[in-house]
């Protein structure tokens, strides 16, 4: 059994300025929207879950331009749902099987996760995920403008 990585080792991973910006400043217009000094609407847009990292992407480069199109009356943020909080049976999500093998290399897969988050967030598009425990926030909350817990 592997150890799971440490998350100083992945706050050495190279982020780019622009994408921690575009976490902050979306974090603060969720803020704004919730306590009802922006009247534009929050929508949370995307797949149940990412299975394809490259498909995923693609999305979010589809999606950036509908976010722009869009922006004065509506603050977009891509679904970006990495775990299945109600599947007991089967593939448990991207971070805990990202080979889609029930081989849980969870390394991997919270690496995997950490790039997309960044590269979505690069293009200008903030991210939104669902929280299911305690362990897995830590490794991606950086990168993450709205956030479910479930």
């Amino acid at each position: 059994m592997d150890v799971l990585v440490w998350q100083s080792v992945l706050s050495e991973e190279q982020t780019a300025d622009n994408a921690h910006a575009t976490v902050a400043e979306a974090r603060k217009a969720v803020q704004g929207i919730v306590h009802g000094q922006d009247d534009r609407l929050v929508v949370i847009v995307g797949p149940c879950s990412i299975h394809d990292t490259k498909g995923a992407l693609e999305y979010a480069r589809r999606l950036v331009k509908m976010k722009e199109k869009y922006s004065v009356d509506l603050l977009v943020v891509m679904r970006v749902y990495f775990e299945k909080p109600r599947t007991t049976i089967g593939w448990k999500g991207l971070i805990n099987d990202p080979d889609l093998d029930g081989s849980c290399n969870i390394n991997k897969g919270v690496k995997l996760a950490r790039g997309l988050l960044l590269q979505i967030n690069e293009l200008g598009l903030p991210c939104g995920c669902e929280f299911l425990d305690t362990i897995t926030p830590q490794y991606i909350a950086d990168l993450v403008a709205w956030g479910a817990i479930g």
